[in-house]
This record gives structure tokens, C-alpha cells and sequence, in this order.
């Protein structure tokens, strides 16, 4: 460490005194209370991360925007996932946010650096720019559900619980191992149309 002219040591630099200060059990506090402090600040930080992740995967959030609640979810209000004679709906996120941990932190930040710039560029806040984007937009959910194997269709639906006698044929054969093996075809393959109306440029 040097000293300037009047003799006085130069005070370490931000990135060594922030190594001593983790390096080194405080004076004041003993490195039990301090542990003790950083669990109940990581705990309270990680509750507050997943209420965050689950209000902005509410319906709700969903909607509040103005393209969405314009355009899709008008289509949305009209379709079996929002109501049905079981009473069960998906919401948004049931389609489009995956369950697990890693692809759902890939799909939030995904949206957080593509859709709420366009959002603010105002690439589909009318009706005309949103039918002209429609099928583009579609075609990107649907690669995607085709990459993963429609994984989050098969997050509510699965083939094992499925009633062959409440099916038709066509239906019976396309859900069989053989004819998926086959033709490698998933859910979304035969399934498009179901939450929103398919774009007329199809």
C-alpha cells in the first residue's frame, strides 16, 4: 500500500475491501448470526423470485396488455381451454411457460428481451399489424412445440389416461406408440386452431 505526499496510506481499492469484508467474520457479529441472517435474506429473496414468476404467469398479467387483450384473448374466451364441460382451463401459461425449472427461466427471459421491446415499439398494436404478423407468430409456437414434443400439451394430457372408447378411429390411431413412432407426429401436428383461431394467410 502507498502513501501520498502527506504521508497517509492510500485506502484499499472497492474490490479488496468487498473481498475482506466477505473474507473476514465481522467485529460486531458472530459468523452464526451472520449465516443465520443470510438464510432468512435468501429465503425471503427466493419466496419473493416465485411470487414474482407466478403473478407473471397469471392470467391476469397475461392479458394486461393491449395486444393481448385485444386480439388473443377474445379468441382464447371463445375455446375449449377456457370453457368446457368439465370445468378445467388453461390459462396462458399452461401453454406457453413450461413447468420446469430451466426451460421456464428460458421462456421468462425470453419474453422479457423480445415481446416487451415489440410491446413498446408498437410492432402489433393494431388490428391490421397484428392479422399480418399472425401466421409468423403462430409458426414460432409451433416449431417449438414441435421441438419439444408438444411438452406442454402432455403437462395436462397424457396418452396412458386416455378412453379409446370415447374416441373415433382416426383419433385411436393417431394417439397409438405405432403411428407416432412412424410419423414422428406430436400433439401440435394435428392439434393447431384449439386456443386460438388459425390466421387466414393459412
Amino acid at each position: 500500500m502507498s502513501s501520498d505526499s502527506n504521508g497517509t496510506k492510500d485506502r484499499p481499492g472497492f474490490l479488496r475491501r468487498s473481498w475482506r469484508a466477505f473474507n473476514r467474520p465481522s467485529s460486531r457479529f458472530g459468523v452464526g448470526i451472520l449465516l443465520l441472517a443470510g438464510v432468512v435474506v435468501g429465503a425471503i429473496a427466493w419466496q419473493g423470485f416465485h411470487v414474482v414468476v407466478a403473478e407473471t404467469s397469471s392470467l391476469e398479467f397475461c392479458t394486461s396488455c393491449h395486444e393481448m387483450e385485444a386480439y388473443v384473448y377474445p379468441d382464447y374466451a371463445e375455446s375449449t381451454h377456457y370453457s368446457n364441460s368439465s370445468g378445467v382451463r388453461a390459462i396462458c401459461a399452461d401453454c406457453h411457460v413450461p413447468k420446469s425449472f430451466g426451460p421456464k427461466m428460458y421462456a421468462k427471459i425470453r419474453a422479457t428481451m423480445v415481446e416487451v421491446p415489440r410491446h413498446f415499439m408498437g410492432k402489433l398494436d393494431t388490428q391490421e399489424k397484428f392479422d399480418s404478423h399472425k401466421l409468423e407468430l403462430a409458426e414460432r409456437v409451433w416449431e417449438r412445440m414441435q421441438a419439444n414434443n408438444s411438452r406442454e400439451c402432455r403437462d395436462c394430457h397424457s396418452y396412458t389416461a386416455m378412453s379409446e372408447e370415447l374416441q373415433d378411429r382416426t383419433a385411436r390411431r393417431r394417439h397409438s406408440v405405432e403411428y407416432r413412432e412412424q410419423t414422428g407426429k406430436t400433439c401440435i401436428d394435428c392439434h393447431k386452431g384449439i386456443a386460438h383461431t388459425l390466421p387466414e394467410t393459412m
